[in-house]
């Protein structure tokens, strides 16, 4: 019932600049939380950042100062705007919804996943 669409992923060059885009949409009562999460090759998925529905936002230490991300007018589209770009930022970068629907609350949704690369 709840379906993410990920958008935005590329080849960047480092202290290049990409801005992330993930549409939440179907059954749903209400959205708690949208975030990202990111995975390298031979490695596990990691935390980024992720929003709360009143707008606090959360990030990893590594892309602290970075990163931003954010939730216009609380919508159903999160957006991860990714500046100063490093080569160990290179990896899929996951969309995730944590959402109330009709039968169930608190249920997380994950999106299928866009390639970052940043080239040294």
């Amino acid at each position: 019932q709840v379906q993410l669409v990920e958008s935005g992923g590329g080849l960047v060059q480092a202290g290049g600049s990409l801005r992330l885009s993930c549409a939440a949409s179907g059954s749903m009562l209400s959205i708690n939380t949208m975030g990202w999460y990111r995975q390298a090759p031979g490695n596990e998925r990691e935390f980024v950042a992720r929003i709360f529905r009143s707008g606090f936002t959360n990030y990893a230490d590594s892309v602290k100062g970075r990163f931003t991300i954010s939730r216009p007018n609380a919508e159903n589209t999160v957006y991860l705007q990714m500046d100063s770009l490093k080569p160990e930022d290179t990896g899929v970068y996951y969309c995730n919804c944590n959402a109330n629907t009709r039968y169930y609350n608190g249920s997380e949704y994950w999106g299928q996943g866009t390639q970052v690369t940043v080239s040294s």
